[in-house]
This record gives C-alpha cells, sequence and structure tokens, in this order.
C-alpha cells in the first residue's frame, strides 16, 4: 500500500512538472510573438502599410497588438485560430475583416492565459487594437454566453464594424469547456 500512494505522488508530481513547462512554454511564445507585434507595428516608411488590403499574411503570422487598458494587457494578433496560434497569442479569425474594414472583426484567445480576467470586463471598457497602417479604439457594449459549437457569433455586421471576442467560458472551468463567452465592442469615433 505504501507503494501505491508513492507511486501516486509521483504522478501527480509529473502532471504538476508538465502543467508547469506548458504554462512556460507559452508564456515564452507569447513574449516572442509581443515582440514580433511591436517590430511590425515599428517598421520604419520603407515598410508602410498603406492599409489592410496592402497586407500580405500568411497563416501564423503576426499582424498587430490588441491592448485592453482595463487588465493592463498588450497581447499580439496572430493570422489564425488554430492551437498553434492561440498558443501564442490572440487568434484573428482569417474569415472575417481586419479593422477599419466595416464589417465583423473576430479575435479568439484562451481564458486562462491571453483572456484571463474577461470576466472583470463591463459595458465601456475600451479595446485598442493597433494594426501596421493605423490605431483603432473599441468600446464594449455587449456580451454573451452561448454554446461552444454555436456559430452564429461569426456573421458579418456590414456596414457596421464590430469588434467581437471569443474565449471558453466557465472562466475556471478545469478542461475543455462547454461555453463560450462572447464580447461585442464597436468603433469610438473621434
Amino acid at each position: 500500500m505504501k507503494y501505491v500512494a508513492y507511486l501516486i505522488m509521483i504522478v501527480g508530481l509529473v502532471f504538476l512538472a508538465y502543467g508547469g513547462y506548458e504554462i512556460f512554454q507559452s508564456s515564452q511564445k507569447q513574449k516572442q510573438s509581443l515582440a514580433e507585434a511591436n517590430q511590425v507595428l515599428a517598421m520604419d516608411g520603407d515598410h508602410t502599410v498603406e492599409g489592410p488590403d496592402s497586407m500580405d499574411i500568411s497563416d501564423g503570422d503576426v499582424i498587430g497588438l490588441l491592448k485592453i487598458p482595463k487588465l493592463e494587457k498588450d497581447l499580439p494578433i496572430i493570422s489564425g485560430t488554430e492551437e498553434e496560434e492561440l498558443d501564442r497569442g490572440v487568434g484573428h479569425y482569417k474569415t472575417t475583416v481586419l479593422p477599419g474594414q466595416g464589417d465583423q472583426v473576430l479575435l479568439s484567445g484562451h481564458r486562462d492565459s491571453v483572456f484571463r480576467g474577461f470576466g472583470e470586463l463591463e459595458n465601456g471598457d475600451q479595446f485598442i487594437v493597433e494594426m501596421p497602417y493605423g490605431t483603432f479604439t473599441y468600446e464594449m457594449y455587449d456580451s454573451e454566453i452561448v454554446p461552444e459549437d454555436d456559430t452564429t457569433v461569426i456573421r458579418s455586421t456590414a456596414p457596421d464594424e464590430i469588434l467581437t471576442l471569443s474565449t471558453c467560458y466557465p472562466f475556471n472551468f478545469i478542461g475543455p469547456a462547454p461555453d463560450r463567452y462572447i464580447i461585442y465592442a464597436k468603433p469610438v469615433l473621434d
């Protein structure tokens, strides 16, 4: 019986070590992507991007920066929403437009990393999206919880531009969450 207890403790420690390693790796990937985002945004005049249509984007490219002032977060935006992209930052759904194109901009992220603290956000909170061709400020006006397989949140909002943010819900759930927490934000007009 004593050996079974030791075996269970060793297995538990292995799982803890593996979890810690995964969190460390994800953090390192996000830091590297954040550095890439800052580099993309700091390009000199020889590399000026005229607008969203002139961006040459491939899967996995760092394309911009999402700032969430209330949570004091600066997050890299990555093209794509596969696990590899979401491990590096906030994923941009490629079937939606980029800021400034007058339709839905959909960003997704993990609840336990980049979007940690999302439950604290309220209507009126702002999101700032910095792209190589400009800075766009949005204000939260609504949120909802939908089942994980509900794809109706991915839709055209033209001619209105809406920033939609998606993460898993409930926030403190262990394992694959059954729902998605969706935030809607509209552009702040100067």
